[in-house]
């Protein structure tokens, strides 16, 4: 039954076709299944309750919860060993939302340390492998959430998108990846890596599910002052397939196969299913043209990322000394205590970020790096917002092709392919609303696109992706096999 729809699920169970109790049986039991092969959850909650069903849709059902979440009661790591015992006394807002609406968490799912990495391959459980094919990323850092998904543990998990972490590891997974406009839903209870950058949403296999998920998460919270009041915005009932009249962009220099000389085969397969479904758009009825960006502006993208991230980092997680909360270190004094504890506790990556995010924090550098990188995130999300004076959405492909190997020797590295994996973080940078949907095979692997629109317009690019959605064969797709 879980490869099912949340719709047809909830059917099943209002006809009595089945009950709550054989659901839970059935994901607890695909979970252990995924988790040997996938290592997709941290925990799996194997003593959880069915709950009752009722008119709402969400009741009754399964589904994953990324382990940066806040969840009373219940171990909550965000997949490091600084919170490798760590069980807190509240729930996230989000989670207090989903459980108004009965909907039953079974797992909290693998993820990057802190969500930093893109990879999969940071977790202190270990590395989280695709679904598809166990030698290949699902990328990060909702990965455990990605794979479960789409391995059909349950119809739906939740994610964190920080730069792509949503987005990605739904587009190498073959499945949908929605990131809600900045503060549709509570960040309150969410471990933030970094604030101005952080957005909830969901992973799930249909865009229908999709705008049912974000509806029950969704809300204004007065423990998140960034959080903004959508009670009038109704994401599922205003879905619709019409969107002819509507016009959509995509940009020359991060889509144009010349800009890749050296490409492979895939990549240059990936471009080829972008341009056919551009042609499925104008067949539907919408206008799709080709504009120009600056190169500066994409060529910055990375950097921008990663000073600004690494620094909201650093200032949001000094809070990790292994004295408040965590494994206490030994020491002489707390000095060396909180010492140990983050030396040892930390990955070699998340320290590389701190070491990054102290540096261009430090008064000598801050204007040089941080300020900087500031202006020139304005300077993106100007551009942007100058695109949506004129489109409903931009739409392109999503990465250089289908998810990479682990083993980072057989990946290969294109020219100026650093835009087609890093231009996510546009929505980031905005807070716009961006959703990625499945966009067919590549070496019998998913590739994905992604719509993004402005700030406050969710339901115009949700509109368009299910429209999109309905005229291709990837909704509700499981991965084929768990090698």
């Amino acid at each position: 039954m879980m490869e099912k729809g949340i719709v047809e699920l909830h059917e099943a169970l209002v006809n009595k076709e089945v009950t709550s109790e054989e659901l839970v049986k059935e994901s607890l039991a695909k979970a252990h299944e995924v988790q040997d092969k996938c290592n997709a959850f941290v925990t799996i909650l194997d003593d959880v309750k069915a709950l009752e069903v009722t008119d709402d849709l969400l009741s009754g059902i399964p589904y994953g919860l990324k382990d940066n979440y806040s969840t009373k009661d219940i171990l909550s790591t965000g997949s490091s060993n600084t919170l490798k015992d760590y069980v807190p006394f509240f729930d996230a807002t989000s989670v207090i939302n989903l459980k108004s609406h009965n909907a039953i968490c079974i797992g909290k799912t693998t993820m990057d340390e802190f969500g930093m990495g893109g990879t999969g391959t940071t977790a202190h459980t270990g590395i989280i492998r695709n679904p598809w094919d166990l030698e290949r990323q699902c990328s990060g850092s909702s990965s455990g959430s990605a794979a479960s998904v789409a391995a059909g543990v349950f119809p739906y998990a939740t994610g964190s998108d920080t730069g792509d972490s949503i987005r990605k590891p739904a587009a190498y997974c073959g499945i949908v990846g929605y990131k809600p406009t900045y503060g549709m839903i509570s960040r309150y209870g969410l471990f933030p890596f970094a604030s101005s950058l952080d957005h909830l949403g969901c992973l799930t296999r249909s865009v229908r599910d999709a705008a049912i998920v974000v509806d029950a998460m969704k809300g204004i919270d007065k423990y998140d002052m960034t959080s903004w009041d959508s009670s009038n915005m109704h994401l599922y009932e205003s879905l619709s397939d019409n969107v002819k009249g509507k016009k959509l962009c995509y940009i020359k220099e991060i889509c144009d196969p010349s800009n890749y000389p050296d490409a492979s085969k895939e990549l240059k397969e990936h471009l080829d299913n972008f341009y056919k479904t551009l042609e499925l758009c104008k067949k539907i009825g919408m206008e799709v043209e080709e504009v120009s960006v600056d190169m500066k502006l994409l060529n910055a993208l990375s950097s921008v990322y990663v000073v600004i991230s690494c620094a909201e980092a650093t200032s949001n997680m000094s809070n990790l000394t292994g004295i408040v909360f965590g494994p206490r270190s030994e020491g002489k004094n707390y000095v060396e205590m909180m010492k140990n504890y983050r030396t040892k506790g930390f990955s070699s990556l998340i320290k590389r970020r701190f070491i990054i995010g102290s540096y261009v924090l430090q008064a000598e550098n801050k204007d040089r790096y941080f300020n900087n990188a500031q202006r020139v995130r304005r300077l993106i999300v100007d551009t942007w917002k100058d695109l949506f004076k004129k489109y409903d959405a931009v739409i392109l492909p999503v990465g250089g092709g289908p998810a990479k190997y682990l083993d980072e020797s057989k990946n290969k590295d294109y020219t100026n392919s650093r835009i087609l994996e890093e231009h996510l973080q546009i929505g980031n940078f905005g807070g716009f609303p961006s959703i990625t949907i499945p966009n067919g095979f590549v070496s019998n692997l998913p590739v994905g696109i992604n719509i993004t629109g402005n700030c406050y317009d969710d339901i115009n690019v949700l509109n368009i992706a299910y429209a999109l959605e309905g005229q291709m064969n990837y909704k509700n797709q499981i991965a084929k096999e768990v090698k």
